[in-house]
């Protein structure tokens, strides 16, 4: 019995220090956000770097024609200026991005279609995924 009890104990504390992804205060997940067309979707997170907000996540490209997109606008919290990135994913499947996006009041990303030199169009709306204190 005096085993079984000890076992126990040792199992509480193991799970009472333990802290999901979810709940950490420096991550913000986003997405899925689709293209209009539902063939490229992206998701992933906004999380605190050491030089300040990486931006990374998944682009999903679901058909073979053409290619996937996705855009990230950053909000710079020196000056208020917006810079964007561009990825492109043009073979069916997943791909990653990530980007460093320093100090940033906001961050949006959107989702679209395109060729493997530009977007060309069936675009999702842009997504807000962080907000500085919100």
């Amino acid at each position: 019995m005096n085993r079984f009890l000890g076992v126990t104990a040792a199992a509480v504390i193991v799970l009472a220090g333990a802290t999901p992804a979810a709940a950490d205060p420096t991550v913000w997940k986003w997405g899925p956000v689709y293209s209009t067309d539902g063939h490229a979707e992206a998701k992933g997170a906004v999380a605190v770097g050491q030089s300040g907000f990486v931006v990374s996540g998944r682009l999903v490209d679901t058909r073979g024609a053409g290619c996937s997109w996705v855009q990230i606008k950053a909000m710079s919290s020196e000056n208020g200026r917006w810079r964007t990135a561009r990825f492109a994913n043009c073979v069916p499947g997943s791909g990653s991005f990530r980007k460093g996006v320093g100090g940033v009041l906001q961050v949006r990303v959107r989702v679209c279609r395109g060729t493997a030199t530009r977007e060309t169009g069936r675009c999702s709306r842009w997504k807000t995924v962080y907000t500085q204190g919100g």
